[in-house]
């Protein structure tokens, strides 16, 4: 079992990194991976109901991309600041990544949308972040809605002509500030093919936060914690996905955010319990299992904490020996990339 930070990278061409989606959302390559003996197949996503049989479970995150971002003005200078939001703590105040912090030590006051509303930068949280205190007569929902932006990687350069290509056509929850992008290569269509093979479809929710992408920053990543994230299991959720459990069929994870939320509500005995909180859960090579028996993935970055999860999944030398074939092949990779299947 590795566990050294190192072990976990890969050459990438840069020209690889996808600036912008597949012309048509189902139209994105799939690379299947077969975990028991490392074959590869190369597919369309539309091809996935192929891969599924009636009798399954495929498990969607519903949770929705807010536009997070915001554009501020340091009062007094006008030096521009720019703020993340994470979440709310409690009333107006929220945590939030503030950029460049060195203009913004605690106590300074930023001025947004041209005086519609102000916000005192406060001290770092625990995790990293800032306390950041809002003044406005708009609840900082409506600001976020007004002024917000929606964060798109740092890798990509390219704002979308069509900002919705960012959010799943199923998501239904305010409060990610990232996508969850296994999900983005479905169509209501395809959904629907699904279903109608006899698979069952059940909605969870992972708010997507800083702990999913913050950079592991040692060498033994045992050593890494991860921001904790807001999760939802219905009761409704539980039975659809314990009922395909019993019935034989396999629990298909729509990306690592849906398989984070499931592994953390599942029994020893693979069950999942409903419920709500907030979940830490690190998977790395070593990680038993328990409720997912499939993954539908995107291609991940080196040395991030999803490709540690594939890894746990599928086994790190089979991962990153796909990648080398995905590379060559020239899929495209990250959030507006082609997919994977791993069975």
């Amino acid at each position: 079992m590795s566990y050294s930070l190192s072990d976990y990278d890969f050459e990438l061409p840069p020209e690889l990194i996808a600036q912008e989606p597949a012309g048509r959302r189902d139209e994105s390559r799939l690379l299947v991976l077969f975990r028991a003996t490392g074959r590869l197949e190369h597919r369309l996503f539309r091809d996935l109901v192929e891969y599924l049989v009636p009798g399954d479970v495929l498990v969607l995150n519903e949770t929705r991309v807010i536009p997070a971002r915001l554009r501020a003005k340091k009062a007094g200078n006008g030096g521009e600041v720019e703020l993340l939001l994470l979440r709310q703590l409690e009333g107006e105040c929220w945590e939030a990544l503030v950029r460049p912090g060195r203009r913004a030590k605690p106590g300074t006051r930023l001025v947004l949308g041209g005086g519609l509303a102000e916000c005192v930068v406060g001290e770092r949280t625990g995790t990293g972040g800032r306390r950041v205190y809002f003044s406005s007569p708009l609840p900082v929902s409506e600001l976020i809605a007004r002024l917000g932006e929606v964060p798109l990687p740092p890798y990509i350069k390219k704002y979308p002509q069509d900002p919705e290509r960012y959010q799943t056509v199923y998501a239904r929850r305010d409060g990610s500030v990232a996508a969850p992008t296994a999900g983005l290569h479905f169509t209501p269509e395809l959904l629907e093919r699904i279903e109608k093979s006899g698979v069952k479809i059940a909605r969870i929710l992972l708010h997507v936060g800083l702990g999913t992408f913050r950079p592991v920053r040692v060498e033994d990543i045992t050593r890494h914690h991860m921001h904790a994230e807001y999760y939802e299991v219905s009761p409704e959720a539980a039975e659809v996905i314990n009922g395909a459990r019993a019935g034989g069929g396999r629990v298909v994870a729509v990306g690592t955010t849906s398989v984070r939320c499931l592994e953390t509500v599942a029994g020893e005995d693979g069950r999942v319990k409903p419920g709500a909180g907030w979940t830490d859960l690190f998977i790395y090579p070593g990680y038993r299992f328990r409720a997912v028996d499939a993954l539908i993935t995107n291609f991940h970055l080196p040395r991030s904490t999803l490709l540690m999860l594939v890894s746990a999944f599928a086994g790190r030398e089979k991962i990153l020996a796909a990648y080398r074939v995905a590379v060559e092949k020239r899929y495209r990779f990250f959030s507006f990339g082609d997919a994977m299947l791993i069975l």
